[in-house]
């Protein structure tokens, strides 16, 4: 897998910086990467982009 800590995380302008319960979205190639905002060194989900845009479609 790509370097985590190598890649441009981004964090939903909808999170507090309360440290509330976020996660982080990378882009990198065909996927899309996915981890807990609090543990960066943590567990990382890859999903591919067409999954990625359906999850989206369903949560708008």
């Amino acid at each position: 897998m790509d370097r985590p800590d190598r890649l441009v995380w981004r964090k939903s302008s909808r999170s507090d910086n309360n440290g509330g319960a976020c996660v982080e979205v990378a882009a990198v190639n065909e996927s899309i990467l996915i981890r807990d905002s609090k543990d960066a060194a943590g567990p990382v989900l890859r999903f591919g982009r067409q999954p990625w845009q359906g999850f989206l479609r369903t949560l708008r």
